[in-house]
Parts: C-alpha cells; structure tokens; sequence
C-alpha cells in the first residue's frame, strides 16, 4: 500500500488545528531565536522588555539593547516574516491558478522586471526609496506586458499568458545585464549584483510601513478568494459551469501575487524558490484544498524564510546573500518533492 494516503490522512483535515498549532508555536520559536542571536545577543527577558518599552518603560534595559531589538532586528524578522508568507501564498495560488507545480510568484515577469528596476535606480542614484519605488513600478510593469501580449491572442489565454511572460522576464532580464554593462565596475555594479542575491540587510521601520500593508493586503485578498482558486484549478471551463466570472478571478488573483512579489522585492532584492518550493511541502502536509493549503503554506513559508535569514547573518563574519542559501537549500529539495509528487500536480 502507498504511503501517501497515510500521510493524508494524518496531515489531512481532521488534524489541521493541530498542525496549524505546532507550525505557530515553530513560527513563535524561530522568532525568538532570531531575536536573540547575532553579534550581539540579547536574553529573552531583555527582548519582551525593548519590545515593551514604547508602552512600558524599563529603567533597566539598556539603550543598545533597545536599539539592537526595535530598531534592527524587529523590522527586519517582521519584513522577513511577511517576505517568506507571502510569497509562498502567491505560488500557491498562481500554482492552482495555472495548474502547473513548476510554477512561481515571478512567472510573468515581476521579478525580472522589479530587478531591472532597482539596478536601473541604481546605476542613476544612491537614493533607497527611488530604488525600491523603482523595482516596485517596473515589476508591474512587466506583468503589465506580459499581460498585454497574451491579450494579442485569442488562443489558449492562460498558456498564452505564461509564455508571454517568459519573454517579458528574457526582455528584463536583458535589459538588467545591460545596465550591469554599462555601470562603474568599482562602486554601482556591486551594489547592483548584491542587491539583485537579495537580503534584509537595510530593513527599516519606514519599509515595513510602505511595503507591509501591500504584502499583507496580498496575504488577505488570496485567503479571502481561497475556495474560488480551488474551482479555478479544476479549469477554466468547469470554472464557468459552476458560476465562476473567471476572467474576474484571474484578474484578482494575478494582481494580488503581483503586488505581493513586487514588494518583496522591492525591499529584499529577489529571493528565488520560496513561491516554488513552500507549496509543495504544504500539499505533501494538508492535501490540494486551498482552503487549507494557504494558510498552512504562509506558516511554513514564513518560518522557513526566517531561518534562512538568520542562518545568512550568523554563520559568517559577512552576511551571506539569502538569494544564494534559497537556491541552494530550494533546487534539491525542489527535486526531491517532485519526486515524491510525480502522481501528479495535486498530490
């Protein structure tokens, strides 16, 4: 007998409050360890306190301390936090949505275009709000004409869509090697390349403010048009059969994982194989249902993004691009779950 049903069956339904329980309380944990981690570490008890301190004064808490937790690390675990749980809803969805498993966040084009951007603000300004105001634009954009393209044709619209944005991301993508080119080799094509592996190294307060609301505001409309992506998934056509405007609904669901991988990247530069990899692990724990499978994949998105993060500040002197430990940890694992998975894309 196949170990698969096994799985489903204990991962299934009927123990999703667990699951959903222990994948919190490993979320709850990874946070507190990264807060307390680093080149200087901070106790548990001092962490509660700093957090605190904006409504509770501590005479007691140091000054650094305070700094070190609010004005470092704290925006930086909520940015990473909300990076990683983002993304992996928006690769579910567009996973269902397309009915593909080898399809992500950045499928047509944002994450080509919204690179372009930055390296583009980058070569003509050291200014970080141009900058990411610029990857944010141009990853719309860019999803924005592969959209137009895909309208050119009046044959199978969804292929149409994906193929038009794998020519959007090769013409970005083109387009980032040419500024790469032309800039100064000694002070903009680092910053450029660093930028383009990724990291939360410059997280602020006023980031989380700006780029939090659209990756939360992504989070929620996905959830909210859960069960209308597991009608979608069955296709287009019995979409339409059971009432579903599903003109309407792509449009819904593209633009919500659109904004969602704009300003991700827009604040950490590109992050590879999270939209990839999570919804896989998240089918593997709770089945194909959307209704279970996002939330579950926000939670282990947003944990295991997290523990990439501190991994890349800690294990070295320099901080590690987190761009290069996600591909690294996410191609094999890719391979593996796809072997498990080869039954078929639902399973």
């Amino acid at each position: 007998m196949s170990k698969t049903p096994l799985k489903k069956e204990f991962w299934g339904k009927r123990n999703y409050p667990l699951l959903k329980t222990v994948l919190s309380l490993l979320l709850l944990s990874v946070t507190l360890i990264s807060l307390m981690v680093g080149r200087f570490e901070v106790p548990p008890s001092d962490i509660i306190s700093a957090i605190l301190s904006g409504f509770i004064p501590s005479p007691d808490l140091s000054p650094t301390v305070r700094s070190v937790i609010v004005d470092v690390r704290l925006p930086r675990v909520i940015a990473v936090i909300l990076v990683g749980a983002a993304l992996s809803v928006a690769g579910t969805a567009f996973q269902g949505l397309f009915r593909n498993p080898l399809v992500s966040p950045d499928i047509l084009g944002v994450s080509a275009g919204a690179g372009f951007g930055a390296a583009l603000a980058l070569l003509l300004t050291e200014n970080i709000f141009i900058t990411q105001s610029f990857a944010f634009l141009f990853g719309l954009i860019a999803v924005g004409l592969a959209y137009m393209i895909s309208r050119v044709y009046r044959v199978s619209s969804t292929l149409t869509l994906v193929l038009a944005g794998i020519v959007v991301a090769a013409l970005f993508q083109a387009l980032t090697s040419l500024v790469k080119y032309v800039a100064d080799p000694l002070n903009k094509l680092p910053a450029i390349v660093f930028w383009l592996m990724g990291s939360f190294n410059h997280i602020s307060n006023s980031d989380l403010m700006v780029a939090g609301p659209l990756l939360v505001g992504g989070i929620v409309i996905l959830y909210l048009v859960r069960w209308r992506i597991n009608v979608l998934s069955m296709g287009e056509e019995d979409a339409r059969a059971l009432g579903v405007d599903v003109r309407q609904q792509k449009a819904i669901i593209i633009m919500s994982a659109t904004i969602i991988s704009a300003a991700a990247v827009s604040i950490c530069g590109i992050v590879g194989w999270i939209g990839l990899v999570i919804p896989h692990v998240g089918r593997i724990l709770v089945g194909p249902d959307h209704k279970l499978l996002i939330p579950i994949a926000a939670l282990v998105g947003a944990s295991y993004l997290l523990i990439v993060d501190t991994v890349a500040r800690t294990v070295t002197v320099t901080e590690i691009p987190i761009g290069i430990i996600t591909a690294l940890v996410g191609a094999p694992v890719f391979a593996y779950l796809l072997r498990k998975t080869q039954t078929g894309w639902k399973q």
